[in-house]
């Protein structure tokens, strides 16, 4: 199969999973072309779990992170930019000293970490190693960037559902509040320029994040005391 083929069918892999359950790591490992991947959910709102290993040793590089609270995932989700460290025996970020000391004994090569991000919500990351040291091609970076992107939004979605219950509570007040959740929809597909449904996402993502109704938040955007503008959405 071509290059474009195989990221199709990855895409449409992630896009279709309905939850934890699903392997949403080995589409990483088979468009990057690296050795494992792991995917994570981290720090607030969501708390910090694994989701997916493709194998135990991505497994061990998320327990890794996670039990220090520093590394690569982390780094990637604080810049909102991929972290790429072609070669840990050698290189000099001295961010993550002791995530580093860890992954260099466990013998990771090269390890790739791109965050998980839907607007203003920081959602997890994708790490991605691979035994031997060695750099990504633009194309890689790309491909896992944009993979890391439809996940983001699964992840997310799979979270707000869990909470829909408490969420909705606040929003039982008749059609006046859709009405005013739509029209706040509408002024965040023109500020991120995105689609209708990933701009209702993060409407509804960030009054998750921030412990508030949807009809709060989408209260602030209409009175222009929330402005989603200058976010980016990947």
């Amino acid at each position: 199969m071509g290059d474009g083929v195989v990221f199709a069918a990855a895409a449409s892999a992630l896009s279709a999973a309905r939850g934890r359950g699903d392997d949403l790591s080995s589409p990483f490992v088979v468009v990057v072309g690296v050795t494992g991947a792991v995917v994570s959910t981290l720090g607030d709102p969501l708390g910090s779990e694994t989701l997916s290993a493709s194998d135990e040793r991505a497994a061990r590089l998320d327990e890794i992170q996670i039990d220090l609270g520093e590394g690569p995932c982390w780094q990637a989700l604080s810049t909102r930019r991929p972290v790429l460290e072609a070669d840990l025996g050698s290189t000099s970020n001295g961010g993550w000293p002791l995530a580093l000391q860890e992954m260099r004994g466990a013998g990771f090569g090269a390890v790739f970490a791109f965050p998980m991000i839907v607007g203003t919500i920081p959602v997890g990351a994708v790490d991605l190693y691979s035994d031997t040291p060695g750099p990504l091609s633009e194309t890689q970076v790309r491909d896992a960037g944009l993979l890391a992107a439809i996940l983001a939004r699964k992840v997310l979605g799979w979270a707000l559902l869990t909470a829909d219950t408490v969420a909705e509570e606040g929003e039982v007040q008749g059609v006046f509040s859709r009405r005013e959740e739509h029209q706040a929809t509408g002024m965040l597909i023109a500020q991120l320029r995105v689609s209708a449904a990933d701009a209702h996402l993060v409407l509804r993502g960030h009054a998750y994040a921030t412990g508030r109704s949807v009809l709060d938040v989408a209260t602030d955007v209409l009175n222009r005391h929330l402005d989603f503008t200058d976010t980016p959405t990947v």
